[in-house]
């Protein structure tokens, strides 16, 4: 298994570095990342309940590690994450089966006018 805490630390270390090198990106990801905070519509748990999920569809491991250490620090039990990841994977698994339609819609649109291989 990954160690999270060290990963997390080489993320920090190696976005400071991009910061260094390209300042204008990093300011404006805190910003764009500071930005839902400011309406103060959800709690800050909540936030990152759902950047917990996002991060699991988005397969995003910086973003895991950074937001499960932001959500115990907000007051998240395991068994909230555990909730909260519980969506992730029914959106995930609906999205699939959303997008398998898709392909069967594909399917036919390319049946109706493909001649059907020799044997």
């Amino acid at each position: 298994m990954l160690d999270w805490k060290i990963y997390r630390q080489q993320l920090i270390d190696t976005i400071g570095q991009i910061a260094r090198l390209s300042p204008d990106v990093v300011r404006g990801y805190n910003t764009l990342s500071a930005s839902g905070a400011k309406t103060n519509h959800l709690e800050p748990k909540t936030r990152e309940l759902i950047a917990l999920a996002v991060a699991v569809s988005l397969r995003c491991d910086g973003c895991i590690t950074t937001h499960t250490d932001a959500a115990i620090k907000q007051g998240a039990s395991k068994e909230e994450i555990a909730e909260a990841l519980g969506v992730a994977v029914s959106i995930n698994a609906g999205a699939a089966l959303v997008y398998s339609a898709r392909v069967m819609d594909a399917y036919e649109a390319h049946a109706e006018s493909a001649v059907p291989a020799m044997k």
